[in-house]
């Protein structure tokens, strides 16, 4: 039997990337922006929140977020992670310098009222500097993948599947990432298992 020939097929198109809608606004495309902002703007409040734990700040450090998106949209590097975790990333980083300001504003008062603080007090200081000087240090000696990962779960309180979601990958290879990734954590901070 002899089929009768079909015409092309339709294919439906779902919704562009965010990296080409990144792409269209770093030209100027404001209806990009548009749905770049719909798309984001939920996330980046919601991880601001979490951070800042103040729905205020948060709705503040969300627009400055999107605003910064727009602004700086030509900045985004494919080859470096996903468009959403580039947003987010940018939105941790607003939300912990809001935070670390806070903390600033509050312990320049508390040092302005109270004395000096003892020898101790300060060499605790410096020891906790220089480990968070070596967790950046080791960070940056994971693979992409795994420095992503363990972003936003540890930073952005993203849970396993949260994380696995949101970088479109399994969980199961989430939580590969995730182990693999504090295991060389683990190795380059010298603790022992």
């Amino acid at each position: 039997m002899n089929e009768p020939a079909q015409g092309p097929r339709l294919v439906a198109e779902g919704p562009p990337e965010l990296a080409e809608l990144l792409g269209r606004v770093a030209r100027g495309d404001q209806d990009a922006f548009a749905q770049v902002y719909e798309r984001l703007s939920g996330p980046v409040y919601g991880l601001a929140l979490r951070v800042v734990r103040d729905p205020a700040q948060a709705e503040e450090i969300a627009q400055d977020v999107l605003v910064e998106l727009w602004r700086k949209a030509s900045h985004y590097r494919p080859d470096r992670g996903s468009a959403t975790s580039w947003a987010l990333t940018v939105a941790h980083r607003r939300a912990v310098d809001r935070v670390r300001s806070s903390q600033a504003d509050r312990d320049r008062d508390e040092r302005t009222a109270a004395p000096t603080p003892d020898y101790d007090q300060v060499a605790e200081e410096v020891g906790t500097r220089l480990e968070h000087q070596q967790v950046r240090r080791c960070m940056r000696n994971l693979t992409d993948t795994q420095r992503e990962s363990i972003t936003l779960a540890y930073y952005g309180g993203y849970s396993y599947r949260e994380v696995a979601e949101l970088l479109g990958v399994g969980l199961a290879a989430i939580k590969t990432r995730m182990r693999d990734g504090l295991i060389r954590l683990r190795d380059c901070l010298g603790v022992q298992p």
